[in-house]
């Protein structure tokens, strides 16, 4: 594939990517806003202990339908208007939850939102498409710094604006916040329109080609898949522990991810690794970094050391952050310019496994404690590892 985008011939500057990374960053925390606030939404809204936790579910099943039916349009509609009415329906749909008057309109708009969402998988791919090769990785590490902040501050940000002002407040800022960010990025992205002239129905089932006959695409997105899977087995357990074994209030328990939320700061070293040509090595380094974070962290919970968790919560998210930027290194420098449903492929891929970490952690944690998540952290580490070695053998060797 040939196809030559075109992007208004302002190309790719310092000021777009910083548009690109805080766009990631505001757009992807409304996935998470509502994790912290169940138990104050719950009540207010007369829904029961049995539907609660639809919330959060409902959420992540919009931005699952988003990424497989609104990520894939960045082959085929102008990217900053497809961003920018993804922007304006996560605004609508986030006034609709701070002014929610039942539990009905509450969990509808909630799946609003995560479909919404989902427009922020296609502000990565744009970014990387107007980055020249050589700079690529670069630009996808400033990018996902964004984005892993917005994911990491979301709930602590969260539980303090709560804390202040009430859950319907959080929603309610946020909806400022995505008005203020949509008239932002109206003036400071280009335009950039996709060559191709493949209709929507074409370009959904070339994806199922692309998942059957990329092996690069396949394997970072198992590695990714998997990795985030612990990432969420991390995050979901050890509020549990904090709660448990050293009596952190909500707040402690924001202020302890407000610390691992420094993460981001690997981003730009990962693009920077994977634009010199050693994608591999830094492959490596994060999967083995991961397996040992987990097994460490169990260590520090057995100590009793608060600090220990803090640092290896900073190694685990740095570790899985280069790998994600490695991955997108990657899969966004195959042939062609499909690259919309590239990501969209990859991410859901990546959800998908990624979502199992949270039921594996409460599973783990409540069977056998902190050290029975994280040992299942580990142990998927160790698979993941293993899998990556797979490249190494034979000569059915994938590149990069």
């Amino acid at each position: 594939m040939t196809e030559t985008p075109t992007t208004g011939g302002q190309g790719l500057t310092p000021g777009i990517t910083f548009a690109c990374a805080v766009a990631c960053g505001v757009m992807v925390a409304n996935l998470y806003y509502a994790q912290p606030l169940i138990a104050l939404i719950a009540p207010a809204l007369h829904i029961g202990p049995g539907i609660a936790g639809s919330i959060v579910t409902l959420t992540m099943l919009g931005y699952a339908a988003g990424l497989v039916t609104v990520v894939p349009l960045a082959d085929r509609l102008e990217n900053r208007r497809l961003i920018l009415a993804t922007i304006a329906g996560t605004a609508l749909s986030l006034a609709a939850l701070a002014a929610a008057p039942s539990a009905g309109t509450f969990l509808i708009a909630a799946v609003v939102t995560g479909f919404a969402a989902s427009g922020v998988q296609v502000v990565v791919p744009f970014a990387a498409s107007l980055a020249p090769h050589e700079t690529r990785g670069a630009t996808i590490g400033n990018v996902m710094s964004g984005l892993l902040a917005g994911i990491m501050l979301a709930r602590p940000v969260a539980s303090l604006i709560a804390e202040v002002a009430g859950w319907r407040a959080v929603f309610g800022v946020s909806a400022a916040l995505m008005v203020v960010l949509g008239l932002w990025l109206a003036r400071a992205l280009p335009e950039r329109r996709p060559a191709s002239g493949h209709g929507y129905g074409e370009i959904l089932r070339s994806m199922g080609h692309l998942l059957i006959t990329e092996r690069r695409l396949q394997r970072r997105a198992v590695y990714q898949g998997l990795v985030f899977a612990i990432f969420n087995i991390f995050w979901t357990s050890a509020p549990l522990l904090l709660a448990d074994r050293f009596g952190f209030s909500q707040t402690g328990i924001a202020l302890f991810a407000l610390a691992g939320a420094a993460g981001a700061l690997t981003a730009p070293i990962a693009g920077r690794l994977g634009d010199k040509g050693h994608i591999k090595l830094g492959t490596a380094i994060a999967l083995g970094t991961i397996t040992v974070s987990c097994l460490l962290a169990g260590v520090s919970g057995a100590l009793h050391s608060v600090a220990l968790i803090v640092v290896f919560a900073l190694t685990l998210d740095g570790a899985t952050q280069l790998n994600q930027v490695l991955g997108q290194r990657v899969i966004f420098s195959l042939p062609g310019e499909d690259r919309g449903r590239v990501n969209a492929v990859y991410m859901t891929i990546l959800f998908v496994l990624g979502a199992s970490g949270s039921a594996i952690a409460t599973l783990a944690y409540h069977a056998a404690g902190w050290w029975g998540a994280m040992g299942a952290g580990a142990a998927i580490g160790s698979v993941v590892t293993l899998l990556f070695a797979t490249e190494f053998l034979g000569g059915s060797r994938p590149r990069a």
